[in-house]
């Protein structure tokens, strides 16, 4: 039985720089109990035409010019806005694409989860909190009673995409609409949260939209998947049958860029490392405890020129905090990090300026990171006219190149963040960085909010910038595939602590610690 019916369906943005169509005559529909992929690039419209039937939309500039969206016998696009939201809470969930502005950061997450249950299930806040407790529980998130008074800040990337999807399966709805809801999670506690999905759904007859661009996720979960090129829908089938034959050029070409196998190795034989941290140890005040906690403990590893040295562990394991200690990004608690001879963590705010510029970072999260009052143009000029890399008659050009450089088309340079997808920040990000020519990048999954073809881009683009620039990277990932296809060397590490450092194919092959097996095991399970 038909539960969704989406019926020539065209959204356009309305904008000072002209229309565009997002989303152009599109058509599909969802049965209870199927579980429907769709995939494309960045800016294809996967999610504007999901936003669409919830009212997500912003009105201006977005317009549903339009269009049929037919919900278990309702028509939607004629609903009201109280009726919308009380569908929204109810029988149709989300989970969005960024967990960071999706959450109240002035609410603890238990606030957030029970919220729902309270004003659409008439639930008494400890019934709200025992369900809520259980349910962050199913999604991976360790010491839930204790997390449950915890603000969205003090989650990694990957908790808090746990959290947003324990809010959205709370109310047992029956349509689930998933944007891109694994994107930040490890291997491990991906395949637990699939598995939750497609058990839910076989459960209770769920009804599941799932936009990605991991094609492998994609495979192994849905049902039936619709591909999707510059607002319109090129082709759709059955999962087995579009994987095993795409009759679409573009189809093939999404297929064709999947990270596939080892690299080709770099010359790591010189002794010198560019970077040494030995024994790093750094530390966070649990507010509820009183107690440190330990997010780092007593890490060494060093890098060398030219080399790609992955990191691999899942969220929470303290992966991200290495690289931010490294930078003085937050305070490390004992342990040298030595930067071309140079000891970092014994430098003020003065000295540290200029490694500022020879060391730079990709962050997780590009919304957050990307000032929102800055456009394309300033927030890529900014680091280059601060640090000298070009002057006011210079800049125009570069950041121009840059925009080539990292797959955006140049008329964009004078739009701001919210203006583009979630993928298309992410190269804005890359760009910033690799703006000041840094001999050091410490990427903290600078892919996993891009779809496979760009992502296969930017990969090739940080290959020719190592060859091009001798320039060396700490590439944090949890895509194992990624990983395997880019770095020279990989660590694994599990609650801060090291556990296992070796050259790529020789990890893969013999892996000697039981955690990562159990990560290789996962990620070939995919």
């Amino acid at each position: 039985m038909t539960l969704l019916s989406v019926e020539n369906l065209t959204v356009k943005f309305h904008t000072r720089n002209g229309v565009t169509t997002a989303v152009d005559q599109v058509s599909f529909s969802v049965e209870r109990g199927e579980i429907l992929g769709i995939v494309g690039e960045s800016g294809s419209g996967k999610s504007v035409s999901c936003y669409s039937l919830l009212g997500l939309v912003p009105m201006p500039p977005g317009k549903i010019e339009s269009g049929r969206v037919m919900f278990d016998g309702k028509e939607l696009l004629s609903m009201s806005e109280d009726e919308l939201r009380e569908l929204r809470g109810d029988d149709v969930a989300m989970i969005f694409q960024d967990p960071m502005t999706c959450l109240n950061p002035f609410l603890t997450i238990g606030e957030q989860l029970i919220e729902p249950l309270i004003y659409h299930r008439n639930y008494t806040r400890q019934q709200a909190r025992e369900r809520a407790i259980e349910l962050m529980q199913e999604t991976g998130i360790q010491q839930a009673e204790t997390r449950f008074d915890a603000y969205p800040h003090e989650f990694s990337g990957g908790m808090r995409q746990r959290v947003m999807i324990a809010m959205a399966l709370i109310t047992e709805p029956k349509l689930l609409i998933a944007d891109e809801p694994t994107t930040a999670l490890d291997v491990t506690i991906q395949a637990q949260i699939l598995e939750l999905v497609a058990e839910l759904q076989k459960e209770r007859n769920l009804g599941v939209i799932f936009i990605s661009h991991d094609l492998a996720v994609v495979r192994d979960l849905a049902d039936n998947v619709m591909v999707m090129k510059e607002g319109k829908v090129v082709e759709r089938n059955a999962t087995a049958q579009l994987f095993a034959n795409p009759t679409h050029p573009y189809t093939q070409q999404l297929l064709n860029a999947v990270p596939n196998g080892a690299k080709a190795y770099a010359d790591l034989s010189q002794d010198h490392a560019l970077l040494k941290v030995e024994a790093l140890t750094t530390s966070f005040l649990d507010r509820n405890s009183g107690q440190r906690i330990k997010a780092v403990d007593a890490v060494s590893f060093d890098i060398k020129r030219n080399e790609i040295l992955g990191l691999v562990g899942e969220s929470g394991s303290g992966k991200s905090t290495i690289g931010r200690s490294i930078l003085k990004l937050v305070n490390a608690d004992s342990g040298k990090v030595i930067f071309d001879d140079q000891e970092l963590l014994a430098l003020n705010r003065k000295a540290m300026l200029p490694y500022r510029k020879r060391i730079q970072m990709i962050f997780q999260d590009p919304y957050a990171s990307l000032n929102p009052r800055m456009t394309v143009f300033d927030a890529l000029a900014e680091p280059m006219l601060y640090h000298g890399v070009a002057n006011k008659q210079t800049v125009e050009s570069q950041v121009l190149d840059l925009m080539d450089d990292v797959g955006l088309a140049r008329k964009a340079v004078k739009k701001y963040p919210h203006e583009f997808s979630g993928g298309q920040r992410q190269r804005i990000a890359i760009g910033r960085a690799i703006a000041t020519k840094p001999e050091l990048i410490i990427a903290d999954e600078p892919v996993s909010a891009l779809d496979v073809t760009i992502q296969k881009q930017i990969l090739a683009l940080i290959f020719q910038l190592v060859e091009k620039h001798n320039l060396s990277m700490l590439f944090v990932s949890h895509d194992l595939s990624v990983v395997r296809s880019l770095c020279d060397r990989v660590m694994v590490i599990q609650h801060g602590k090291l556990l296992e450092l070796a050259e790529t194919e020789t990890l893969w092959q013999s892996p000697k610690n039981d955690y990562t097996r159990k990560l290789l095991a996962a990620a070939s399970g995919m």
